[in-house]
């Protein structure tokens, strides 16, 4: 099994990359620079993607500070700001980095069913 993929975005390949796939779910996450709970997450991620391991999904990361229309069209208020995407529908969005098992609990109650 391997783990979850993480992509960068911006604006000229967001689309294929979130809105495109299909049968797996996207969580993009729009983070910036210097925002202190951007980093707690950057640190957290490859423990957390370790443990969705053969999971269905991709990470999407959104520099929120160099794509600005990115936030805007989603409207964003703040970062970090996950939004989970499947079949090119956006099915929710989290504000914050609220820690491992709130994260964990809530991508795998948006994955696919098999």
């Amino acid at each position: 099994m391997s783990h979850p993929v993480s992509y960068d975005a911006t604006m000229e390949n967001f689309d294929a990359l979130v809105l495109e796939p299909k049968d797996e779910l996207v969580v993009v996450d729009f983070w910036g620079p210097g925002c202190p709970n951007c980093d707690i997450y950057a640190a957290a991620e490859p423990s957390l993607l370790s443990e969705l391991e053969g999971a269905p999904m991709r990470v999407v990361k959104v520099n929120a500070y160099e794509h600005e229309e990115l936030a805007r069209r989603f409207g964003l208020f703040g970062i970090p700001t996950f939004l989970l995407f499947r079949d090119g529908k956006l099915l929710g969005k989290m504000s914050q980095y609220y820690g491992r098992e709130y994260w964990l609990g809530v991508i795998r109650d948006h994955l696919p069913r098999a």
